[in-house]
């Protein structure tokens, strides 16, 4: 899959506007998705994240609040598909600087969606197809 040129669309990006679609689209989406979502939120507010880094990561969640994108949301299973390849790029280039603090601000965060096992599988970001 080619990814879309997901950096148009960081002038989409707030905080509320991300997290309003993340509560309207977590169940829906998955908690994989929702990690990801939450691990790069979490790692633009880290000091660590040069500001390259920065704007990739605004470009990304931009990407997933914007209404217009390559696969509209409102198609069930393939509408996101669109939006996690862009979350999983970005998470890759950034992963360096997500220390396990992000990783458990971002975990603890599942719980307003997710019971306890949907949680433990979003622990594997990178082991699923979807997720590459």
């Amino acid at each position: 899959m080619e990814l879309p040129d997901f950096m148009s669309h960081a002038s989409y990006f707030s905080t509320p506007d991300f997290l309003e679609k993340i509560a309207s689209i977590a169940k829906r989406a998955g908690s994989k998705f929702v990690y990801a979502s939450l691990i790069l939120y979490y790692t633009l507010q880290s000091d660590r994240v040069s500001k390259r880094e920065k704007v990739l990561i605004i470009g990304a969640l931009g990407y997933l609040i914007s209404p217009f994108d390559v696969m509209p949301d409102a198609y069930p299973i393939v509408g996101l598909a669109d939006d996690m390849a862009v979350l999983t790029f970005v998470l890759r280039k950034v992963w360096v600087n997500v220390d396990p603090e992000i990783q458990q601000r971002a975990h603890e965060r599942l719980s307003n969606w997710f019971d306890e096992d949907e949680q433990k599988e979003a622990d594997d970001l990178f082991d699923d197809e979807t997720a590459q």
